[in-house]
């Protein structure tokens, strides 16, 4: 690992549970389970997953892994992207933002540059009221779906590692059935499928697992859900306790 330092301008600072990292342009910095950055003796994670490293004036953020892929997405949740093995993206944001998930535990750490290629253009604010993923708006239930799978992550402060619930744990933090929140599930998931979000698929062995992970880094990256949000799980779960709920929405 190597201490934040006085860098030169064009460095590259990695942010990590609590931790900041330098990356010189004449290194290749590494993350995985070993390396510069080990984030975790998770055996899930490549001892390598990913490096940082600057080529012909520009920084490349590498999936050098075999397995596993990440959600890159600038840190105001504009633009994303999906880092499968073997792939590499340029970094040109002042602030990016990864998550990926190695077994049941979700990890986000934040890239930050000093001299950012592309700059910001605000635009106005959307104020319709409604959380939409591409053109498909989210239900109350799919969105309190998300917020029980995202908990953990919402609830943590900053960049670092969370374990995700199991759709039981989930289910039983909203006052659900289990039939009912995997129907859920089911539902925001195909048409996540629908408009082009990868992963939202998977064999049968593993679909069931990688579909909750990869929701969870695509609605965190996508910002469809944030911590303003979390009151709705505690609002829910008494709204199901008291017989107000009404299974409303069962059919979105």
């Amino acid at each position: 690992m190597h201490p934040v330092t006085a860098a030169a301008a064009d460095a590259l600072t990695v942010e990590f549970a609590g931790e900041e990292f330098s990356v010189a342009p004449e290194t290749v910095f590494t993350v995985g389970r070993e390396g510069d950055l080990a984030i975790d003796d998770n055996l899930f994670l490549h001892r390598t997953f990913l490096t940082i490293q600057h080529v012909e004036g520009m920084w490349l953020l590498s999936n050098v892994g075999s397995r596993l892929s990440a959600t890159v997405t600038d840190s105001g949740g504009r633009v994303q992207a999906w880092l499968a093995p073997g792939a590499r993206l340029p970094l040109v944001f002042a602030s990016t933002s990864v998550i990926f998930s190695a077994g049941p535990t979700t990890y986000e750490l934040t890239i930050h540059a000093a001299e950012p290629t592309f700059h910001d253009t605000q635009r106005p604010a959307d104020d319709d009221g409604l959380s939409t993923i591409g053109e498909v708006p989210l239900t109350h239930s799919q969105r309190v779906m998300i917020l029980a799978l995202a908990e953990p992550v919402l609830r943590r402060e900053g960049t670092g590692m969370s374990e995700l619930p199991t759709s039981a744990q989930a289910a039983e933090r909203l006052g659900w059935t289990l039939t009912r929140f995997n129907r859920k599930l089911d539902n925001v998931c195909d048409k996540l499928d629908r408009i082009g979000v990868p992963g939202m698929r998977g064999g049968v062995r593993s679909y069931a697992t990688n579909r909750r992970v990869r929701l969870v880094e695509h609605a965190l990256a996508a910002r469809l859900v944030t911590r303003d949000d979390l009151p709705l799980l505690d609002a829910e779960h008494d709204s199901v306790l008291n017989g107000d709920d009404g299974q409303r929405e069962d059919d979105a």
